[in-house]
């Protein structure tokens, strides 16, 4: 048996001339391809131009996002220094409005000393306050005396203070030495010219329900008058 030849006529290989029919074929179809695509109205040149002009309008916006994102941040950066600067000035009124109260009351506490509206003269009870305290039952008692008139000598004397209320369902009084803490000492004694300021804590028994504060003071200068005056309880409560 003769053997196969490996070999055109003209001493080509094989493969090569059977690797050159296909690089035809595949040319052959890439330029039918080609000219379908011209055809249907395709253009590489006119696809290459769209796609940098897509690019370039990409690289646009790009730009304008970022630009925008920093407008954006600029303009909370603004909001907030805003807000930071209203809470200040808020602030400052705040406390100027409470400055400008604070004098108004010191000018009316002064102005009740030198000259009282009803014309009178001698010991008065300027103020009367309980604030509550945090335990249960516990008050912070604060009292200011005042001498209105006459301040040519200082006023000596006590303070007596009784509460009025119910105990479990029961009238019950109460003396001040009865309701202050067991380490303070109950004796109020006051020695002033134009006033003086007192506080005591108090500490009210399980089941009293006070009504009344009753204050008595008790001047130990000639020429100067005794006081007595009640106040509710819940009226003096801050």
């Amino acid at each position: 048996m003769a053997k196969r030849s490996t070999a055109n006529i003209s001493g080509t290989p094989a493969w090569l001339v059977w690797s050159g029919i296909g690089l035809g074929i595949l040319l052959v179809l890439y330029l039918t391809f080609e000219f379908g695509r011209i055809q249907a109205g395709y253009s590489m040149t006119d696809a290459m131009h769209e796609r940098d002009a897509l690019s370039q309008q990409i690289a646009a916006l790009e730009t304008t996002i970022e630009a925008q994102k920093e407008q954006i941040a600029l303009l909370q950066t603004h909001r907030d220094i805003d807000k930071a600067a209203y809470r200040d000035v808020e602030a400052s009124l705040g406390k100027l409005q409470r400055k400008i109260q604070e004098q108004r009351e010191a000018i009316a506490f002064y102005r009740g000393i030198i000259s009282p509206a009803d014309g009178g003269r001698g010991l008065r009870v300027q103020d009367l306050k309980l604030a509550k305290g945090s335990e249960e039952g516990r008050y912070s008692l604060r009292l200011v005396l005042v001498q209105v008139k006459q301040h040519d000598r200082s006023v000596k004397g006590e303070v007596d203070v009784t509460f009025d209320g119910e105990q479990d369902g029961v009238a019950k009084t109460y003396t001040l030495a009865e309701l202050m803490p067991a380490s303070e000492n109950s004796k109020w004694p006051f020695s002033f010219r134009y006033f003086q300021n007192f506080d005591r804590d108090l500490l009210l028994p399980t089941g009293f329900q006070p009504e009344r504060i009753n204050i008595e003071v008790k001047s130990r200068t000639k020429s100067v008058a005794s006081l007595k005056q009640s106040f509710p309880w819940e009226s003096s409560r801050s």
